[in-house]
């Protein structure tokens, strides 16, 4: 989307200022802090992590993976792939479209899982320390409603592209 801006708008952008770049800076910092525990303690990708998360509350088509986690097919694929490798997952044939099946955690997946909410809520709640309950509820319908506003910028009937990096 393209709109010429106001009159009288500066002819640059402060990067620094900027919001966009403010929000990818404090996504990847968040992200590189959570991504070392997980490789680190539990040898998950934040990819892998996220498909888990979504598995966690039942199975999944690939393509709804795609779209709960906000990540793109092949890396969605690759997470898959890997977690059934691991044994943390399975595919499961859809009886009626052979074509199509649905990824599930393990037992073993279930497991691993209920081993790494106790620290992503850890680091949930490291994060947010410093902030009062109702800035923490601010922040997330701010959050949200950012979400909502640049899917509407980008176009009514289709959601942006998922973040390259972000957790």
């Amino acid at each position: 989307m393209t709109q010429i801006p106001p009159e009288g708008a500066p002819e640059h952008v402060s990067l620094a200022d900027y919001l966009p770049y403010q929000l990818v800076v404090a996504a990847n910092a968040v992200t590189r802090l959570v991504s070392r525990a997980y490789e680190d303690r539990f040898g998950l990708s934040i990819p892998q992590w996220r498909l888990m998360s979504v598995l966690a509350e039942g199975p999944l088509t690939q393509q709804a993976a795609v779209v709960r986690t906000a990540m793109d097919k092949v890396r969605v694929s690759r997470a898959a792939q890997d977690l059934v490798e691991r044994r943390l997952a399975v595919r499961l044939s859809n009886r009626v479209d052979r074509r199509s099946h649905s990824l599930e955690l393990t037992a073993a997946g279930r497991r691993l899982f209920a081993e790494i909410v106790p620290l992503a809520r850890a680091y949930e709640a490291a994060l947010l320390a410093g902030l009062a309950p109702s800035e923490v509820a601010t922040l997330k319908r701010l959050l949200g409603q950012l979400e909502s506003a640049a899917g509407t910028l980008y176009g009514a009937d289709t959601a942006p592209p998922p973040p390259e990096r972000a957790e």
